[in-house]
């Protein structure tokens, strides 16, 4: 019979982290209530400062709560993109460290923008249509302007998501799109592009107008291989 491991035993401030997530997560302490001050929650748990304060600083960098100097902590209200935000340090990591993770990525933008065009041109409804008429109308705009054209390139991907009513997919978008900026700025932004993208984007808003999912995918798909294979000629 094999040795039994001992348990170990655990630091103090896990456990003063685990009963404030308990009592974050029931509501007791709801989005934008204080929590207690240090000294109360050292009372409360029976504990040294230490233990508070480097379960407070988790909290933080989960971003359950903002601490601000001279006040109490406030608990953060949670949104789907302050989840994806919390990642974004970690994956422009895991895509620098090895080549075939940003071809990952690149394929994964792929798969899901097609399935979120498609969502678009079959859900939209007229406001949706206007509203996309503007991010289009804006972006061509900028081809007066340079400083802000990948900006408004990614407001009109994200206007396209954001037409599912599903919070995740718009947050999910920003962030590939932010993750694959921080390696192609330069090419995002480089000279002669910028109508082929326009060309393209019209192209996109004319099928979800027209409420042709097919087409649409057609489009985005187009769209975006064509993009990611100057990326590769960029990296060549």
């Amino acid at each position: 019979m094999s040795a039994i491991e001992p348990i170990p035993r655990r630091k103090l401030s896990q456990e003063v982290l685990d009963r404030l997530l308990s009592r974050i997560s029931t509501g007791e302490y709801a989005p934008g209530d204080q929590l207690p001050s240090e000294r109360q929650l050292m009372e409360m748990f029976q504990v040294g400062r230490p233990a508070i304060r480097e379960a407070m600083q988790t909290l933080a960098h989960m971003g359950l709560v903002t601490i601000t100097h001279g006040e109490r902590a406030r608990v953060t209200p949670v949104t789907a993109a302050k989840l994806i935000e919390q990642v974004g340090g970690s994956a422009k990591h895991f895509l620098a460290t090895a080549p075939e993770n940003l071809e990952h990525l690149k394929e994964a933008r792929v798969f899901f923008e097609v399935g979120m065009v498609r969502i678009a041109a079959e859900r939209a409804t007229e406001a949706d249509i206007d509203n996309l008429g503007r991010r289009l109308h804006e972006h061509r705009e900028s081809l007066t302007d340079l400083s802000v054209f990948q900006a408004r390139d990614m407001a009109f991907h994200r206007e396209i998501a954001m037409i599912s009513r599903n919070p995740i997919y718009a947050a999910v978008s920003q962030a590939m799109f932010d993750w694959l900026a921080a390696y192609h700025v330069d090419l995002l932004r480089a000279p002669g592009l910028e109508m082929v993208t326009i060309e393209e984007h019209e192209r996109i808003f004319d099928a979800i107008a027209t409420r042709d999912p097919e087409g649409a995918e057609r489009a985005m798909s187009d769209h975006l291989k064509r993009a990611h294979h100057l990326y590769r000629r960029s990296e060549e």
